[in-house]
């Protein structure tokens, strides 16, 4: 069985990534191998009152990135993100300016926009929050911005000269995987050649905080921020807020091959579904998740005892871990025993939209390196979660066929297959 299908395929040629511990793509891979994490006590602002007062922040200095002031001052910090992932993914890409602009797009995904600079200026508008009546005199002129997530398309379609398709996509939580498909699904219908695709997102912000904090689904485990994310862990008591971007030149892959461009992996399945069930809540036999993995690898002409790899959600809320646990089985048959799997989050926390496309990130990266990251914190497995979750230790292993799925707020399940360029099956 192959993975290719018929007609157009779609290749990633090119990664650029702004993550918690590292900004760009070498220093994020060197993290996640080493079972680092970067979880910490907040410093963006003072979370002194809140019950979760921990995230993964990213170490980031606009002008040190690349940024000029002017830009600085303009974009929201998720612009900031986006746009240097997307310039070291172009530079990754290689070539670029061959790109005939009709033919390029621009998807990008983002569950909560411009959340940080909409919050910090309603402060100043609003005379922290005296004022009913608000005056926009004293709103900076790029509000108008914050408050469009397409402006951070736009942006990315200037940069690239991108004049084909661009858009933005928010699912909440699975975004940057549901983005990927997408922007995959216009190439291979032949509205594009290539699209610059992936999510950013910066929310940790007091707004974002207090809404987890009033359903209880972080950690406030505030006394240990380096291992308060443990996935699959008995222990495990919620998930630590992150941010970040990951954004990808995909291509079609004779597009690719005629220019000489290196491949990481092709884009071989997509498919999301809902539960149709609850804002927040998860069924615990993980139907709808098995069902998209089921679809994802159909399309990718896949079957479960092909899976190298599961690069999984893997929150570290209690219904989470054991739904996708459930999922996982019930999608994978037997096959689920045998798989390796393991949750990024433990080190670089959830930065919601963006996380999926940070994870697509580390399965492509995972191909290419034949190396399988670890799930940190990982010490006291969960005897309900009784897969292999690839313990504390990343291991070296090939990995031709690689499976990440997502779980979001309002029952989106998602799931993609990435394979590794010119597999085919024994």
């Amino acid at each position: 069985m192959s993975a290719r299908r018929d007609g157009r395929r779609v290749a990633i040629t090119g990664i650029g990534v702004v993550a918690p511990g590292g900004v760009g793509t070498k220093e994020y891979w060197e993290l996640l191998t080493a079972g680092r994490t970067a979880t910490r006590t907040i410093s963006l602002f003072n979370a002194e009152n809140f019950r979760s007062r921990i995230a993964a922040e990213v170490d980031f200095d606009p002008l040190r990135a690349g940024l000029s002031r002017r830009e600085a001052r303009m974009w929201d910090r998720t612009t900031q993100f986006a746009v240097v992932a997307a310039k070291e993914a172009l530079a990754d890409s290689g070539s670029v300016d061959g790109f005939d602009p009709y033919r390029t797009g621009v998807m990008v995904g983002t569950a909560c926009g411009m959340t940080t600079s909409l919050e910090r200026e309603y402060a100043v508008v609003s005379d922290e929050g005296r004022t009913w009546h608000v005056d926009e005199r004293h709103g900076v002129p790029y509000l108008y911005d914050y408050f469009l997530p397409s402006s951070m398309a736009t942006e990315l379609a200037w940069i690239a000269d991108a004049q084909g398709p661009v858009g933005v996509l928010s699912t909440g939580c699975t975004s940057g995987i549901d983005v990927i498909g997408h922007a995959a699904d216009l190439i291979r219908d032949g509205a594009a050649d290539v699209m610059i695709s992936g999510a950013s997102d910066a929310a940790i912000s007091p707004i974002t905080v207090a809404c987890f904090d009033a359903i209880k689904a972080t950690s406030p485990r505030n006394d240990s921020p380096e291992t308060a994310s443990r996935p699959f862990d008995r222990t495990r008591n919620g998930f630590v807020l992150g941010e970040g971007a990951a954004i990808f030149v995909l291509e079609e892959l004779e597009h690719a091959r005629r220019r000489g461009a290196h491949v990481y992996a092709e884009v071989s399945g997509h498919a999301t579904r809902s539960n149709a069930y609850s804002m927040t809540g998860l069924r615990p036999d993980g139907a709808e998740l098995a069902e998209a993995i089921r679809q994802a690898m159909h399309r990718a002409r896949v079957d479960p005892s092909e899976i190298d790899y599961v690069n999984a959600h893997g929150s570290a809320t209690k219904q989470n871990d054991l739904h996708e646990t459930a999922a996982f089985k019930r999608a994978l048959g037997e096959h689920a025993y045998g798989t390796p799997v393991s949750s990024i989050k433990s080190m670089i926390g959830h930065s919601l939209g963006a996380i999926c496309s940070l994870e697509v990130a580390a399965s492509a990266l995972a191909i290419e390196h034949s190396v399988i990251p670890p799930t940190a914190n990982l010490h006291e497995p969960d005897p309900d979660c009784d897969l292999d979750f690839v313990p504390l230790v990343a291991r070296e292993q090939n990995t031709d066929v690689v499976l990440s799925v997502a779980s979001g707020f309002g029952g989106f399940q998602s799931a993609i297959v990435l394979t590794k360029p010119e597999w085919t099956a024994a």
